[in-house]
């Protein structure tokens, strides 16, 4: 699986990839998340723009999956990481965090960190698994702070929800 730069005529494709991955919420009882709409095409533009938003490509060079990323805490936080459900198990979630963590190191950064649900298998396990650790409160620096704020905002914590970091 090629991984590349998001280019700006496939954001709407995100957007569908992220509707997609997200409908297995409704099969655990959390039809709030599935339902929930991805982030809107000027957000998406954002961290395109930044450099911060990569494709894992088919051999037709159409997105199958995308990671955005930003800059949290002196670190590179994972907003969104979404596998369509056609190409999951496949390890595409997996090559584009490495990929993250390949330019993080190139860019002298010291880790990632995400938030996610606790109990999800596909989420706080899965991320385990790929090297993060949780973070209890004491180690949230005031930008991660004010995601997990933001996501409680939004109704997030409704289920479990955790910090992870993977150091580089």
């Amino acid at each position: 699986m090629r991984i590349r730069p998001v280019n700006t005529d496939e954001l709407p494709r995100l957007q569908d990839i992220e509707r997609a991955a997200g409908q297995c919420f409704r099969d655990i009882g959390m039809a709030r998340i599935a339902e929930d709409e991805p982030l809107p095409l000027g957000e998406l533009e954002r961290y395109r723009s930044n450099g911060l938003a990569w494709a894992a490509v088919d051999p037709a060079d159409v997105p199958v999956a995308y990671l955005i990323a930003e800059h949290v805490d002196g670190n590179l936080h994972v907003e969104q990481v979404s596998v369509h459900p056609d190409q999951a198990r496949r390890a595409i979630g997996r090559a584009l965090l490495d990929h993250l963590a390949a330019h993080a190191v190139a860019g002298g950064v010291p880790a990632l960190t995400l938030t996610t649900f606790a109990d999800v298998p596909w989420n706080a396990p899965y991320y385990a698994r790929c090297g993060f650790h949780l973070l209890d409160d004491t180690e949230l620096g005031p930008g991660l702070r004010e995601i997990r704020q933001a996501e409680a905002a939004h109704g997030l914590d409704r289920w479990p929800r955790v910090c992870m970091r993977r150091d580089l």
